[in-house]
């Protein structure tokens, strides 16, 4: 596989020895939490990174969302996704609200907005969809809809940091958008994630909302929660926001080699790039059709075989899980497009320590079979 070569220009990972100072200056600060400077500094950095007016942060994304929820005052029914991670749905059932599933486009993998509409009650104040392996959702469908009915709309967008369109982050759209920062995206405070809130009041209500409804030290003025982000993770995340448009061109190189490697390989679907967007190639999913030798299952065991941990992502749905499997939305014939990826995706590795020789490995064993 030496004809595919792969440059990296600079490093992209932080160096160890480039942390030291940012422990040393949260040891002498002895503040360690509580919407410390490294807290303040990395909220105001990400908010200019991502073009957006007002973000906050959280410990990890399923506060955030759940949050976000609350902030709202939601309840009833909101219209989501099966084909994501499950915590984007539980953070439905934790905050008493019951999750509807709606089935998802087979090209975006997104939910697909006329079956947001067709799944619309009088129960229903909310759409939760998700921009899946960060591939921007339709959202001028999707807000169209809501706009009609009068529902929220919350954006999963635990995928798509750095992913723009025309107009900027794809985190701008909706009522808010919730961010994940979890040690396998693309950006990450080890754990982590944040709110993108359309204004300032927005905004204060939520850091209420993080922190127990504390306005001062003897003022509660909600019922909150502890969602607070401390400095280690903030200071991380500092550190990490100078290397991650590295990543970004990393993930991108590998993402080419795999497009260039298996696109003659037949029954292998790579789905495209959405046309217009930056990417942040969080994800390199692939769908396993009935023309491939073997099925998603024989390959994802096959790769396994010789520790390439590829994943089934989405697999199962999250209407499978016994907690949902009885909602009358969870039925598999009302989501026959979601079954149907969810029996063929695999997400090849892409991180940035990938090398060619791993590469090769599973290009490999993918082309070879026969």
């Amino acid at each position: 596989m030496s004809d595919r070569p792969i440059t990296v220009t600079q490093p992209f990972l932080p160096p160890l020895e480039e942390f030291v100072p940012y422990l040393e200056e949260i040891w002498k600060a002895r503040r360690l939490t509580n919407a410390g400077p490294f807290h303040q500094r990395l909220e105001v950095a990400l908010a200019e990174y991502l073009g957006v007016e007002h973000i906050a942060l959280f410990a990890n994304g399923t506060l955030a969302l759940v949050t976000a929820l609350k902030s709202l005052a939601l309840s009833g029914e909101i219209i989501t996704t099966p084909f994501s991670f499950v915590a984007t749905t539980h953070a439905l059932w934790w905050s008493g609200i019951t999750p509807v599933f709606a089935d998802i486009d087979p090209k975006s993998l997104n939910l697909d907005p006329r079956a947001i509409e067709a799944t619309i009650t009088s129960r229903t104040t909310a759409i939760l969809p998700v921009h899946v392996y960060g591939r921007p959702c339709d959202v001028g469908a999707i807000q169209r809809i809501a706009d009609a009915h009068g529902l929220k709309v919350i954006y999963d967008a635990a995928h798509a940091f750095a992913v723009r369109d025309s107009g900027g982050s794809v985190t701008r759209y909706g009522d808010l958008s919730v961010l994940s920062f979890h040690a396998t995206k693309v950006f990450t405070t080890f754990e982590g994630g944040a709110i993108v809130c359309p204004d300032a009041k927005t905004k204060q209500h939520i850091d209420l909302l993080k922190n127990f409804g504390f306005a001062d030290e003897v003022t509660v003025r909600t019922v909150g929660i502890n969602g607070k982000m401390n400095e280690l993770q903030a200071a991380f995340g500092l550190l990490q926001l100078r290397y991650v448009d590295a990543t970004i061109r990393r993930r991108q190189e590998i993402d080419t080699l795999y497009r260039r490697a298996l696109e003659s390989v037949a029954g292998i679907d790579c789905p495209l790039l959405p046309p217009g967007i930056t990417w942040n190639h969080a994800y390199f999913p692939i769908l396993v059709q009935p023309g491939y030798p073997l099925s998603r299952d024989e390959l994802y065991h096959r790769l396994r075989e010789v520790g390439i941990h590829a994943r089934r992502y989405f697999y199962p749905l999250i209407s499978e899980f016994p907690m949902y499997r009885n909602l009358s939305s969870a039925a598999p014939a009302s989501l026959p497009i979601a079954h149907n990826v969810a029996k063929r995706v695999l997400c090849l590795p892409i991180y940035p320590a990938l090398d060619l020789e791993e590469m090769d490995k599973i290009i490999d064993i993918i082309s070879g079979i026969g």
